[in-house]
């Protein structure tokens, strides 16, 4: 069996989840086995997970789980990967994941590839970026319970016609000490692709010379559909919110496409985002180092070329409706 931990916020799925479910379900094929996802908290429409690769679901339909409480967590996923004698235990690489798989791995005694972009091999072995993007790491995992968890958006997704068997999972012996971290309140971004989902992302550093012009940035995000984020100066310097703080002590991304406005492309800033598949720079700087990782480079002033790129992109819009 090939479990996949799939993350819910408030009874949806992300897309880095899909990615997951799929992305074991190719293992699965490979294996001649299944592949069975584990929901944990208050889910619905559950069966729909089989449209990813899933073919059975087992819900632990705890009300103290829609939060994120690692110790529990833990417990349950390796319980039943126990119970399900799992192959494989597959995760998203995220802030979850980082708190959870290492404490399955502990409890089951099994290797750990963190960051895989890439399937494991007949001989286990899994590919990752290293050093910042700069590299690759072949790494091979000789336990008999292997874990990777996935990088975001390193893997497509394939859309099935199917559906999941559907159960509840078996009492699960939580204890008091399981559910230690007590959460007061949360305050999550709504209404935006998250950062670590996004397919495109478009980036503004202090050349925009502050925060009243970010408008040329958010009209062109608007067109293209696209998510906003800025380097660690514009966010320490509060022209925009930490959590579109990108970069080496921020988020890591890997989008699509990746527009850099006004951003030197310090070494730090470019360990956050080197690994998206096209990166276009914008910046007046002929010796900015971004140039010299981009796949485009445009020379000139970002307030003169940003609001005729977003024109552009109005009129291949409206000539291709």
């Amino acid at each position: 069996m090939i479990l996949v931990f799939a993350e819910q916020n408030n009874g949806t799925f992300k897309k880095a989840t899909f990615e997951a479910i799929n992305y074991a379900s190719k293992i699965a094929e490979s294996a001649g086995t299944q592949v069975c996802a584990v929901v944990l908290g208050e889910a619905d429409n559950l069966s729909l997970l089989g449209n990813y690769g899933a073919h059975i679901v087992i819900h632990v339909s705890d009300a103290r789980l829609n939060n994120l409480e690692a110790k529990a967590y833990s417990k349950a996923i390796s319980t039943i990967a126990t119970q399900e004698n799992a192959q494989y235990i597959i995760f998203s690489n995220n802030n979850t994941s980082k708190a959870v798989a290492p404490r399955v791995a502990a409890r089951l005694k099994a290797g750990l590839v963190v960051g895989a972009i890439s399937l494991p091999n007949a001989e286990g072995i899994v590919k990752k970026s290293v050093f910042a993007g700069k590299a690759f790491a072949f790494v091979q995992i000789n336990s008999s319970v292997k874990i990777i968890s996935l990088t975001p958006n390193s893997f497509g997704i394939e859309l099935l016609e199917a559906s999941a068997e559907v159960v509840m999972a078996q009492p699960i012996d939580f204890t008091g000490n399981d559910f230690a971290v007590k959460v007061e309140s949360l305050n999550k971004v709504t209404g935006i692709v998250p950062l670590g989902e996004a397919e495109l992302v478009v980036s503004g550093g202090r050349g925009l010379k502050g925060p009243e012009n970010w408008g040329i940035l958010e009209n062109l995000a608007a067109e293209l559909g696209a998510t906003l984020a800025c380097s660690r100066p514009v966010a320490d310097s509060h022209w925009r919110p930490h959590h579109e703080h990108v970069g080496q002590t921020g988020g890591t991304i890997r989008p699509n496409l990746y527009i850099a406005v006004g951003i030197s492309g310090a070494i730090q800033h470019l360990a956050g985002v080197n690994s998206s598949k096209t990166i276009v720079v914008i910046n007046k700087d002929a010796e900015a180092p971004f140039f010299k990782a981009a796949d485009y480079g445009v020379l000139g002033d970002a307030f003169e070329i940003v609001p005729r790129l977003t024109e552009a992109f109005k009129k291949y819009k409206a000539n291709h409706a």
